[in-house]
């Protein structure tokens, strides 16, 4: 679904004749709208007393969103705001279902699988979003050529759908051994004086809301958050300078982006034994570094063998960040508290994402859209991206997580079950779990297959 539908949304936005700041606008406007109706999620899994039925009906709801994009495709025409609501549904689905899937998934696979089982379902991922966007681009190319890119589109999105709809059957065969528990009324609702014990517990919320923020959790999230926006401020107008501004062909603009998946899926072991030596944190101190020049390197050249080679280091790069961030929200949040963190997360993540590209496209706009001003579009995101390493030396572990991260032995035995970030028992990982890319949580879901 990702590598032959996602990813190609932008170049057939760019298809169906809009400019690039409507397509980059295109790309990261929707994320906002699925932010906010995500919100919906914590609600929903009460009422419905599951994680699983929603995370089924949300796939679902995200597998039929590319019905209109396969009509517009054969139909060879589409309003701007049509397309927007369409790509709105798609994210909307997909981030509604995030929040669940962690919970789910955080009770579903014992702790002592975690590792082997997400490394190889990591692996099988980028491999099968690197076969997918492969196919994609050969089919465009072939299309091109012989006058029928639109109906091809029609064709890569009826597979991008067929396969969410394989997904959502397998996420239905799967169990819920620990459904989420219904919350019971609060005295506070029952009580007489229940405008007082409402305002006493808002006033606890708003000091729970605000110790969150300054714990580990909160000082993740926060730094998360600024690199979303940096990152993004270009991110979104990498496919429009490539198809466009450079007239890439599809082949070209394949393999620049495929080279991507493909280097990172192979660092991943590696970066994995990395990871329990130096912990999640120095990981991602590796990786956050890392990726901040990237999109410096795309001012020298646009040689298509010097482009893989610079698509080689970025994904490399972003491998190491998106293993980290996936370790830390496992260590900082604990399992009470990871859906409301990630339902926030994605809320600021979009937000974010929303702004950092629009204010992109604001710059792009103003400097007439050429190659200079893609160039200074690409510079000022390295900018805000070194801008972002305070932040970084903010994010820190829980003392119990911490405590662990020199060693390479297993969480801590507690009797019946497993220490947590929170001391739980049964309960989330330890500093050596390698737990990679989840469905939809993490920004390494979401980010352009380019350097974005």
């Amino acid at each position: 679904m990702v590598g032959c539908g996602e990813h190609y949304i932008p170049a057939f936005a760019l298809a169906l004749g809009f400019g690039p700041v409507a397509t980059g606008l295109t790309a990261s406007a929707p994320l906002f709208v699925g932010a906010v109706l995500q919100l919906v999620t914590p609600l929903a899994v009460r009422r419905l007393g599951t994680n699983r039925g929603w995370v089924v009906a949300t796939t679902a709801v995200q597998a039929l969103s590319f019905l209109p994009l396969i009509w517009w495709a054969l139909r060879g025409r589409a309003e701007p705001w049509e397309l927007l609501v369409a790509v709105s549904i798609y994210w909307s689905a997909g981030m509604a279902g995030a929040p669940a899937w962690n919970a789910w998934m955080g009770t579903l696979i014992p702790e002592r699988m975690r590792t082997p089982y997400f490394a190889h379902r990591s692996r099988l991922g980028q491999f099968a979003v690197l076969a997918g966007f492969v196919a994609g681009g050969l089919l465009l190319e072939w299309g091109k050529r012989r006058g029928v890119l639109l109906p091809t589109f029609a064709v890569l999105f009826s597979l991008a759908s067929g396969c969410r709809l394989v997904s959502t059957l397998c996420l239905a065969a799967c169990r819920e051994l620990k459904p989420p528990a219904a919350e019971a009324p609060t005295t506070a609702h029952r009580s007489a004086a229940g405008e007082e014990s409402a305002r006493a517990g808002l006033a606890d919320g708003w000091r729970r809301l605000r110790a969150l923020a300054s714990g580990p959790a909160g000082t993740l999230v926060t730094y998360l958050w600024a690199i979303t926006f940096a990152c993004q401020f270009s991110g979104a107008y990498f496919s429009p300078y490539m198809l466009k501004d450079r007239d890439f062909s599809y082949l070209s603009y394949m393999l620049v982006v495929a080279v991507s998946f493909l280097a990172r899926a192979l660092v991943l072991p590696s970066l994995g034994r990395l990871g329990s030596r130096i912990g999640s944190l120095g990981l991602l101190w590796v990786g956050g570094l890392a990726i901040a020049p990237l999109t410096l390197f795309w001012l020298v050249s646009a040689n298509i063998p010097y482009l893989v080679g610079v698509q080689v280091v970025a994904g490399a790069s972003w491998a190491a960040y998106e293993l980290a961030v996936v370790l830390l929200f496992f260590e900082t949040a604990s399992h009470r508290e990871r859906t409301g963190v990630v339902t926030a997360y994605n809320l600021g993540h979009a937000v974010a994402w929303v702004s950092g590209a629009a204010c992109g496209g604001l710059l792009l706009r103003s400097l007439g859209e050429d190659r200079n001003a893609y160039y200074t579009v690409f510079a000022v995101s390295a900018i805000l991206r070194v801008a972002a390493i305070p932040l970084l030396r903010r994010v820190h572990l829980p003392p119990a997580a911490a405590s662990t991260l020199p060693t390479r032995n297993a969480p801590v035995q507690t009797g019946t079950g497993i220490t947590g970030a929170d001391g739980d028992e049964n309960e989330t990982i330890g500093a050596t779990d390698l737990l990679l890319p989840g469905d939809g949580i993490l920004p390494g879901d979401a980010v352009l297959p380019t350097d974005s």
